[in-house]
């Protein structure tokens, strides 16, 4: 395989990941143990929970597993923290290992399209137990088959390794309580990714109660897109720091409707150079689960 220098740690594009993957005729045949390079599938969609895995076995990027956002980057046993609560450290550990992702692979991560669905957030798991070598590919898989690039229906099946040797940093997952903590600092420290009608309280289609947390500024993180990409790094910048109303980066929290398009938003302030921001992991569908917690609408 040929070697990934330098990392890649945000982003990559689609003709530098073809640059350095093997020809089509081996992809799917390489060994897989100390494998340099791990693709993983993360495709998801909420309104259709199986479709992911069913576009996978259809057709995927040769060599990748896949993810699915349900079962291996969630724990839904968990109430309380959102419809998709994070998993546990441990099983989280265990899962890369049976990817074949060690300390020293380089993961490529990809979706459907933008990365919202659910790549930025693996992107984000796999930060948060300590592995920098993760970047999402730009564009997904429809950049991917619009540049003419190849798709294997072969199952993947890599080489085990031991669970992934780290675990969740806690100081980077925000919790509801210091969310609450902060209500009364000035706004710009928390950013909710969300669309601006499910924002404003216009309709919820999905969480029990609609609206935002008080004082929280609105930034969909669809406008970070153009054409299914990330827009310039400049042009980003120029954008999301005014949000932070003077706040440095490190001081701001993202969130969405369940921890999911904030990971994506926090994609976007990585790649504009405003790095250090958190996540409130059970974002909105877990701050409204507890009627007691103030809401903001409009």
């Amino acid at each position: 395989m040929n070697p990934i220098a330098p990392p890649w740690t945000t982003l990559v594009d689609v003709a530098s990941l073809a640059a350095a993957l093997p020809s089509p005729g081996h992809a799917d045949t390489r060994p897989s143990a100390g494998a340099a390079l791990r693709l993983v599938d993360a495709r998801f969609s909420l309104a259709d929970p199986a479709s992911g895995a069913a576009g996978h076995a259809a057709g995927h990027l040769p060599g990748a597993v896949y993810a699915d956002l349900d079962r291996d980057l969630a724990d839904l046993s968990r109430p309380g923290h959102g419809r998709h609560p994070l998993p546990d450290s441990d099983a989280f550990a265990a899962t890369l290992g049976r990817w074949g992702i060690g300390a020293d692979t380089q993961v490529v991560v990809y979706d459907a399209g933008d990365g919202s669905m659910a790549a930025a957030r693996l992107w984000w798991l796999l930060r948060l137990i300590g592995h920098r070598r993760a970047a999402v590919l730009d564009g997904g898989l429809a950049a991917w088959q619009a540049a003419g690039q190849p798709v294997s229906a072969t199952a993947v099946a890599p080489a085990p390794l031991p669970p992934y040797p780290g675990r969740f940093d806690p100081a980077q997952v925000v919790t509801a309580g210091e969310v609450a903590a902060r209500l009364a600092e000035p706004p710009g420290w928390l950013i909710d990714a969300r669309a601006g009608e499910r924002y404003r309280g216009d309709v919820e289609p999905l969480d029990r109660v609609a609206g935002h947390v008080p004082g929280a500024r609105n930034r969909p993180f669809a406008l970070n897109l153009r054409d299914g990409r990330l827009r310039p790094a400049a042009e980003l910048r120029a954008e999301l720091e005014p949000l932070l109303g003077g706040h440095a980066p490190a001081q701001a929290v993202l969130m969405c409707g369940s921890g999911v398009t904030a990971c994506h938003l926090l994609l976007a302030f990585e790649a504009a150079g405003l790095p250090g921001a958190r996540v409130f992991a059970d974002s909105w569908s877990g701050w409204s689960s507890d009627p007691s917690r103030p809401v903001e609408r409009g």
